[in-house]
């Protein structure tokens, strides 16, 4: 930092000490380390303090002393992402704001299935709130035990619970954001129905905290599943699991709440790392499908479901073999096989992760092209693919070929194999980043793949809501930095 920024970070800090607290605002190495690495530990930076508000209004006060000082902010929730999106820059000379503190639910409104909740409540806490209030609250993530509601609205995270219940964006009813300007939003309306202007709400959701900072929300519940049923089925192909969808669907319509996609070298990579969790097929298959009911009648009535359905997918051959779930420690050990896929590729060793969505009649065809242009660029690479079938969101990662040094794969084939995956999503009409965000990972990424006018038009919203740029900087969007101050 020059010596007029290191002067501005100072009198920053210690008017921030003053507004919370000299205890809530954090400087020493020790009590910042954990504030300043992103989960993958892909990125690494640096900050004048790790700032940790309790309320709404000192969030505020904290804006408003940046604008002041000219010191640009990066908001920060369970430090979960995987876009680097919460991270600092290398300067120093950035804050991060953590609404860990923030951790407060406000109303739980059983008649109108509604929570409100502050921004840094742990995903597993609203879960486990809704449930204690007899409703469901159904956004589920890998990360659900650390992550917060504000970082999964900051980043429209989705989960496994996408095809019934929608994004996080499809789960809010109302905000309170705290503007670039440090003004208040008081949006926490819990209204299905306001047609009263521009959707501020849907702005701030996946603006990853580049147009202001929620601080709380207003997020829906619902019933209660009488009974929920998983089962696993083997498929010869993505084709194949496409159809299954099909006929899932036109037997269960809205009770399919789960439909996950995995592939033959997916369940090898758990089974090698986690032999405890049993892949329950004798013979090999190319796909396998995790699926679950979530039915409001009965289990008998979802079982019926079922069997109609694996009877008619068994004697057509769009299945070669299902298994069902006889009890809830059955059916954790299905989920259990998914979850730890992305567990198993950590400990297989460094890995190229792809988070893509393609329109979901297209799948099969992606996956058929791509594996061949990978396999073509890079000989012997291994594809984890796997992910909300139902959806179109697939986790397409590629691991180094068996017995390779992967750090060393990597630098040499992971910009090839990026833009050979991006422009293969490009060529199918999707999308570079389904629920991950974009962070800083995929800025360039988003302005090269985006048509220049829905660019411009992202630079204009940003401009004009954030025209000094405070707001997590150099993410999502790039945006000239302002003129310094005189």
């Amino acid at each position: 930092m020059t010596t007029s920024t290191t002067e501005r970070s100072s009198a920053f800090v210690a008017a921030c000490a003053n507004a919370i607290g000299a205890n809530h605002v954090l400087t020493a190495e020790h009590d910042t380390a954990a504030y300043l690495t992103d989960w993958r530990r892909r990125y690494s930076g640096a900050a004048c303090a790790v700032l940790c508000p309790a309320t709404t209004e000192e969030v505020a006060a904290l804006v408003k002393l940046a604008i002041e000082h000219r010191i640009e902010l990066v908001p920060q929730g369970g430090n979960t992402g995987l876009a680097g999106g919460a991270t600092p820059d290398t300067s120093g000379a950035q804050a991060v704001i953590s609404l860990r503190r923030m951790n407060r639910v406000r109303e739980i409104d059983p008649h109108n299935n509604t929570i409100t909740v502050e921004a840094g409540v742990v995903l597993a806490d609203v879960q486990a709130h809704a449930d204690e209030a007899g409703r469901l609250f159904p956004l589920s993530l890998a990360a659900e035990g650390s992550c917060t509601i504000g970082g999964n609205l900051s980043t429209n995270a989705g989960g496994t619970g996408v095809l019934r219940y929608g994004n996080t964006r499809e789960l809010c009813l109302g905000l309170e954001v705290v503007t670039p300007q440090g003004e208040i939003w008081h949006g926490l309306r819990g209204l299905r129905k306001d047609n009263t202007g521009y959707d501020l709400r849907d702005l701030f959701i996946g603006a990853e905290g580049t147009l202001g900072i929620i601080t709380a929300a207003v997020m829906k519940l619902h019933p209660q599943p009488a009974a929920r049923v998983t089962a696993l089925a083997a498929l010869a192909s993505p084709h194949a699991a496409l159809d299954f969808l099909a006929l899932a669907q036109r037997h269960a319509a809205a009770a399919l709440t789960g439909f996950e996609l995995m592939s033959d070298f997916c369940m090898r990579l758990v089974g090698r790392h986690f032999p405890q969790l049993r892949y329950p097929f004798a013979d090999v298959h190319a796909q396998t499908v995790l699926l679950e009911l979530s039915d409001s009648e009965s289990e008998a009535h979802a079982r019926q479901v079922f069997e109609r359905m694996m009877e008619e997918a068994l004697e057509s051959g769009l299945v070669e073999d299902a298994v069902v779930a006889e009890n809830l420690a059955q059916s954790q050990a299905f989920w259990d096989l998914r979850e730890h896929i992305p567990l198993a590729q950590a400990e297989e060793g460094l890995n190229i992760k792809h988070d893509i969505g393609v329109p979901i009649s297209r799948i099969g065809d992606f996956i058929d092209v791509t594996d061949r242009l990978v396999a073509e660029a890079a000989p012997g690479a291994r594809m984890v693919t796997f992910g909300h079938l139902g959806d179109g969101n697939l986790h397409y990662n590629v691991q180094a070929p068996e017995g390779e040094d992967a750090k060393q794969f990597l630098k040499e084939y992971q910009a090839r194999i990026n833009r050979i995956v991006y422009d293969s999503v490009h060529q199918h009409h999707g999308t570079i980043s389904a629920e991950h965000g974009v962070g800083q990972l995929k800025i360039d990424d988003v302005e090269r793949y985006k048509e220049g006018v829905e660019v411009r038009l992202m630079h204009a919203v940003k401009q004009a809501l954030d025209p000094l740029n405070l707001m997590n900087p150099g993410k999502v969007v790039r945006q000239a930095q302002p003129e310094s101050p005189t």
